[in-house]
């Protein structure tokens, strides 16, 4: 399972700079104005061979001082609940302030590791600031600069020593049954779905509860399916009412996505698609999981033709393209209607996730497709693709197209011959990658 960093601190500290350093993106919407950071902040990080994921919990645009002590509250809770490490961000322009006080007694308490970040050291003199912080109790600060990246490589030297050691599938079944999750925006049904599948038969269930307790891995045999539901903290215990944030929605849903094989992404019929679907597949996406989509709701919804089902069909696909070759269910699952169907269909992806094309049908029908459409040439010099392979065990079907000058085979043409093996072969529901290789 992916192990999660989390940023905390008070406003206008420079979370979102760091959270971009150290995910080399330029995602957050970053402002002078405190509290600024609206967009939700995911990334992944890789630094000496380990990857781990980082999450900004800045996310709020508060106006009144008593407010941003209550949010900070919530975002720590939801650190301390979540993550593997926490940063804790402070400013060595300003000190410590009475919020950076609360907070540390908060992060003291828990059993979590925490790294104490003294941000803004823009230039030498502020670093005589930054001993003012071991008045925290929280070890020694690391004096970092978000802006220009100053001692950020040490910072996530020990982010990497901290990490928990990834145990061998410690807290992740081993055996080669499917793993779903099942994801979606606060109230699209994702309860009543997984009531809907667990039934009265609560024999049915086992849990194997992980090392991180906060996803569990329930396994069930049913309608001659055996699979484990990854579950999340979120869903299965009543969250507290001013808690289903969509924000919370959102780390959650990290965390049952990258503990999971197939996403299963409620979208509720009732109200379309909205921005949070949007993130939430791309989540999916950037995990490179697959996905099967179920509109929920259905029954609730008066025009049931064919001309409708079409009409959200593509909406969906529009919203998600590029990457459109996934499966939509219209079901109910306070009806039941369908609900098998979404299994099955969740286990079909599976399927393709694991699927294997002998190499000579790779070569013998791509060849064609190749020689149809070649690689456009670039300054007078052809790109020939030699030969083609499948990669053995991958996470994701990944192909291999060894050829003479791989740097210039651009992102359409790799687009091309994705198409190109979607046609040939079933990868519904999977991403999946195309790799240029010099031969």
């Amino acid at each position: 399972m992916g192990q999660m960093i989390a940023i905390v601190g008070r406003p206008n500290v420079g979370k979102s700079t760091l959270f971009n350093r150290l995910t080399e993106s330029r995602t957050a919407i970053v402002d002078e104005t405190a509290g600024t950071t609206r967009d939700r902040q995911y990334g992944r990080t890789q630094w000496n061979g380990r990857e781990f994921s980082v999450v900004d919990t800045g996310g709020w645009v508060v106006n009144s001082e008593d407010i941003f002590e209550e949010e900070i509250n919530k975002q720590v809770e939801l650190a301390i609940e979540q993550a593997d490490v926490i940063l804790f961000v402070v400013d060595s322009m300003n000190g410590v302030t009475d919020l950076d006080d609360h907070v540390a007694e908060i992060l003291r308490r828990a059993r979590k590791p925490v790294i104490l970040v003294a941000n803004k050291v823009d230039s030498n003199e502020w670093l005589y600031n930054v001993p003012e912080f071991y008045g925290l109790g929280l070890g020694d600060p690391y004096p970092i600069s978000a802006v220009n990246g100053y001692g950020t490589g040490d910072l996530l030297d020990e982010i990497v020593r901290r990490l928990p050691e990834e145990a061998d599938g410690g807290d992740t079944p081993t055996d080669n049954i499917p793993r779903f999750a099942i994801v979606g925006r606060p109230n699209a049904g994702k309860s009543s779905l997984i009531n809907a599948f667990i039934g009265e038969d609560r024999h049915i269930v086992t849990d194997i509860a992980g090392t991180t307790r906060d996803s569990i891995y329930t396994r069930y045999n049913k309608f001659g399916f055996d699979f484990y539901l990854v579950d999340t903290a979120g869903i299965r215990k009543k969250a507290k009412v001013n808690e289903d944030i969509e924000y919370y929605s959102v780390i959650r849903s990290v965390r049952a996505i990258e503990a999971s094989d197939v996403c299963i992404l409620m979208i509720d019929a009732t109200r379309g698609i909205e921005a949070q679907d949007a993130n939430i597949f791309s989540l999916i996406q950037r995990n490179k999981k697959g996905l099967v989509v179920c509109v929920n709701k259905w029954d609730l919804v008066t025009d049931k033709s064919e001309k409708a089902i079409k009409f959200f069909e593509n909406a969906i696909r529009e919203r998600f393209a590029p990457f459109t070759d996934f499966p939509i269910i219209f079901g109910s699952a306070l009806t039941k209607q369908r609900i098998y169907k979404v299994l099955e269909t969740a286990v079909d992806v599976y399927n393709n996730r694991h699927r294997t094309i002998p190499t000579s049908q790779l070569n013998t029908l791509l060849r064609e497709d190749i020689d149809a459409y070649p690689p456009p040439a670039n300054k007078g010099k052809y790109v020939k693709i030699k030969y083609i392979t499948m990669l053995k065990d991958a996470r994701v079907p990944t192909f291999i197209f060894f050829c003479n000058l791989p740097q210039w085979v651009k992102e359409p043409y790799r687009r091309y011959l994705e198409n190109k093996i979607r046609e040939h072969w079933n990868f519904t529901g999977t991403p999946i990658q195309v790799f240029m290789r010099e031969k």
